[in-house]
Formats: C-alpha cells, structure tokens, sequence
C-alpha cells in the first residue's frame, strides 16, 4: 500500500497487506472453532477462552461481540460497515462504550465468524477486546486536533496497539489490562484511573515527555492511580511500559481473581518498591532493541492521512455571525464543540444522549448519517469518545451551522456535552448476567427530567456515571454523581456517591448513606441538584460546591422525608 498520504484514510492507521492477511487467518480459524463448537465436539468450558479472544460474550439473553475502535479512531466506510452488522445481524442498533469500542448485543454463534469476516473487509477486528490481556488503548477524541495538543497520541496509541497484538508474554496476563494516552496536559481519559496511564506535558528543550501513572481501577476497588515516572522519553514508552507488565505478569496475584489486578500489586508491595522492581527490569532489557527512534514513529506517523485544513480566511467570522443570528445553535456551539489547533476550523461532539434516550445506543440509521456527515464535513474521520458520545474531528467554522441543522434533523443535535443529561451507562441487567440492577431506566429517566437545555446550562458541569454492579463498566466511582446498582434481598437499589472526578482533579466519589430503592433515586436527585443551586456561590461548578461544603448539605436533601 502506498503511503502517499492523499491515499491514505484520514485518523486511522492504514493496514497493509500483512495486517489484513493475519485478520483474513483469524476469521478462518474462529469460524472452524464455532463450527466444533455448534456441533459438540467442544463443550463450552472448552469453547469459553476461544470466544473471549475474539471479543464474544455469552450475556443474559444472547451473545454479544464488542468490536474493536483501535484509540477511538474510524472512517466513514467502517461506520457503515457497523450499521450493516446492527441491521443485519442485530437488533438494528450497536452501543458505544467506555473504552471506545462498539458492543452488539443480540449476536447468534452461528453469524459470528460472517460478522468478523465483514468487519475484516474495512479493517476491523474484535481482537483483545476481552479476556486476560492487554485491552484496546483509549485515546484522548479531540487526538490531532486539539488547540492544547503537545503530541499527537494517536501515533503512540498504535505503536502500543501493535507492541501489544498477540504479545507472547502477555496474553495470559493475571487479569485484563487498561492503557490511555492522553497527548495534552489536560487529561481526558481518566488516565489516573488506568492501569497505565500516559499524559504528556512539556519536558526539557521543547519535546514533551509522559507522566507515568500505574495502579488506578475502578470496580469492587477504587483507586487512584500513582506516578511511576515524571520524565518518560518518546524513546523509552515501549521498553518502560513492557518493564511494567513484565513485574505484573511475575507478581500478580492469579489465585483470586478479585485481588490479581496491578492496584492490589502495587499496594501490595508498596509503590517504592514496585518502581524499584520496574526499573530493575528497565535496566536488564535490551534498550537498543526497544528503543523508539524517530524514524519508527515517523513511520507509524505517514500510515495516517493527514487532513488539508484549508478555510476561508473569514471562517471564524462566519461562524461568529451565525452564532449570534441563532440562540440555539450558539447554545449547541457551546456545550458540543472543542477548540481546533486550525483557527477555521472547530471539533464537534455529536451527542448520542437524547433526552429520555439510551447512552451510547445508537441505531443503524443514525450510524449511516453519520458516516455521511463525515465524508461531508470532517474527511470522512469519525472518532467514538470513552463518554460514549461521536466526534467530527476537522469542521470548518464557516459550516458548522449546516452541519448542526442535519444533526437537529435527525434527532442528534441534543446540546448536553458534559451536562447532566450527558449520562454516562453501562448496558446494566438489561444485558449483562454479572449485573445487580438496570442501569438504563434510572438513566432514561435522569435524561427526560433534566431534558431543558436552559435548567441544563443553568446547573453547568456535571458528570452523572451509572453502573449496575460493583465492576464499574459505567465508572460511578469517577462520577461527580455516582450510582451504583446493587441487590438488596431481589431488589434493585441504587447507592449514591458525591465528589468522583476523572480530570486532572482526580478524585473517587464517596458514598453518602444508604442504597435507595429505584422509585426514590430520581427524586432524591434532583433535590441533591437543587440544593446545589442553593447552595452554590455565583458560577460555581457542582464539584467545587460539594468539595467546599462536604457531604453534609447534600446528605440532608437526598435522605429528605417524602
């Protein structure tokens, strides 16, 4: 394949010939595997581990099959590619989650190695999306196209992806492992809640380097991950990071499954000695070999097609007049767009939480929209955010107004980019067969009570995360509100935390009282909310009002008599 970037698809790395002759062998190999296991020559102890290295589930009702999005990143032709798979293959529609990737919940065994063998035919896999491995590396959305970029993280996100692919030392890892990257000294992809996660920041004579945070997780434990290193060169990121897996894989726990995470390790051994034992391993290895050299990253960096950003010079005026001449699309301009490193050009976040909605579910026709919305507005580049919302990467400020009114058409143009309508959810007990209790009924109901765009711009910043069991997939630990569904004698209740952050203020939510039982939740919610608009001192966000007053204040109005 040429790597004349004119060819090359916008965002996304481009696979040769060897990438796509290795997914065309996996396809084959799966499609035997499920044959043998339709005809009972494997049991489904036997069948479990080959499933889960293909991203197959078995959940409550059917299977699922979590397809991969390598750092958030597709084109228009995969995105299509999805919608055929929901509207063939599923029930019409997919569902965006955490880790940036597409889960399809109503998959037969029998479709399964057709469905891998289409995602194949647009470069898509669903490798390592499960099981005791390295998991797929999530990216910072606004990636390449962020005012605040220091490094595009996309490019090491892919050097990661491809150092960690079948990894022989680390595909039998004590339990799943979790990386983020964020290229900005502003973390949006709760790296500290990983368990590596990378940040740039400006280093000496101008070239950024990472800060190495380790040990962070979600589920039955929270914690808050801890710097490893401060000063990580470009040269030493997959050398450095391989040293830490390599400590993990020795001394991780495999006799118990809730305590084998790299959090328990690190706590276990303390983190001197933990960083004593990596940098041990960083010094035995064969740097030379590992070593990143710039003609490697170059490399990796001409597999992207880089976008021509031409705009009138007149651009941003444009967008300014049109901005003024609309309320409502100076309010979506508002909440649902990010600055762009182009002066005429702007990133826009299409919402996939309308009020009353599902988040992160997404129909077929909406996928198709909006693959078309990028071939005409943004190169054709889609990327999925861990918000469980799309992003339009490359707009034109002077189009943005054309763009919103075709997002407003089709139902997509909800302005509630991290408001509270902008909900974070796990599929809960609707689906999954670990759950305790439904997510997307407390969500669907949060969304349609909070559904005014002027009370949401009113309340301001405020992050709501929903999980229905103590695994976290909906990170109610990092939720300014938190709500965590748990079984109290077969029936739903949801326990409320205050105060979690997964920005640069890190922090994890504390629980206030006792679990309510669902017909209480909302309510008690909104009065939370509202004592907050009491409460809080001229534009103060939520966040600060709950770390100035504490718990106290809020505790009286969510446990407030009917």
């Amino acid at each position: 394949m040429s790597t004349d970037t004119a060819t090359l698809p916008v965002g996304r790395y481009a696979y040769d010939q060897v990438d796509r002759t290795f997914l065309s062998q996996r396809v084959a190999q799966f499609r035997e595997q499920v044959n043998r296991r339709i005809a009972g020559d494997l049991s489904e102890d036997e069948f479990k581990p080959l499933r889960l290295m293909n991203g197959l589930y078995l959940q409550l009702h059917a299977y699922m099959l979590r397809v991969a999005v390598p750092y958030g990143m597709m084109g228009s032709d995969q995105m299509r590619m999805l919608a055929h798979i929901a509207r063939n293959y599923d029930r019409d529609y997919g569902h965006f989650t955490t880790r940036q990737n597409m889960q399809f919940n109503w998959i037969r065994l029998e479709d399964t190695p057709d469905i891998l063998q289409h995602l194949a035919e647009v470069d898509m896999h669903a490798i390592q999306t499960s099981g005791n491995c390295i998991r797929n590396v999530t990216c910072d959305e606004f990636a390449g196209a962020a005012a605040d970029e220091l490094l595009d993280p996309r490019i090491h996100a892919e050097i990661l992806r491809q150092w960690s692919t079948l990894h022989p030392e680390f595909s039998f890892l004590p339990r799943k492992f979790k990386i983020a990257i964020s290229g900005s000294p502003h973390d949006r992809v709760a790296a500290r809640f990983h368990d590596i996660g990378l940040v740039a920041r400006p280093g000496a004579q101008g070239r950024p380097v990472f800060d190495v945070f380790v040990g962070g997780g979600l589920g039955r434990t929270p914690v808050i991950g801890v710097q490893l290193r401060d000063n990580l060169p470009e040269e030493d990121l997959v050398a450095y990071l391989e040293a830490i897996v390599r400590v993990y894989n020795a001394y991780g726990r495999r006799d118990n499954m809730y305590k084998a995470r790299i959090k328990i390790l690190v706590q276990a051994l303390g983190v001197e000695a933990f960083r004593e034992k990596v940098d041990a391993e960083f010094a035995l290895m064969d740097r030379a070999d590992y070593r990143l050299d710039p003609a490697i990253v170059d490399g990796i960096r001409a597999r992207f097609g880089i976008p021509e950003l031409a705009a009138p010079a007149d651009a941003a005026q444009k967008l300014a007049a049109d901005r003024k001449a609309d309320p409502a699309f100076d309010r979506w301009v508002r909440t649902n767009t990010h600055p762009h490193r182009n002066d005429g050009f702007i990133s826009a976040v299409i919402s996939i939480k309308p009020d009353g909605g599902i988040p992160g579910d997404i129909t077929a026709d909406q996928m198709d929209l909006i693959a078309e919305l990028a071939d005409g507005w943004s190169f054709g580049e889609i990327r999925v955010t861990h918000m469980q919302n799309v992003v339009l990467g490359h707009v034109r400020k002077d189009r943005l107004r054309e763009l919103w009114t075709r997002l407003v058409a089709a139902g997509l143009g909800t302005p509630n980019i991290g408001l509270v309508g902008d909900i974070i959810a796990c599929p809960g007990l609707d689906y999954c067969s670990l759950a305790n209790a439904r997510s997307i009924p407390i969500a669907q109901k949060l969304s349609a009570r909070f559904a005014d765009p002027e009370l949401q711009e009113r309340i301001g910043r405020l992050h709501i995360n929903i999980s229905g069991c103590i695994n976290a997939c909906g990170h109610h630990h990092a939720g300014h509100i938190g709500i965590l569904g748990v079984d109290k004698r077969g029936e739903e209740f949801f326990q409320l935390t205050l105060g979690g952050s997964a920005a640069n203020d890190v922090a994890i939510g504390q629980i206030i009282g006792p679990a309510l039982p669902e017909d209480e939740t909302v309510d008690a919610i909104a009065r939370l909310i509202d004592t907050y608009l009491v409460l809080r001192q001229g534009d103060e966000q939520f966040i600060d009002t709950y770390r100035r007053l504490g718990a106290a204040s809020f505790k009286d109005a969510v446990y407030a008599p009917a």
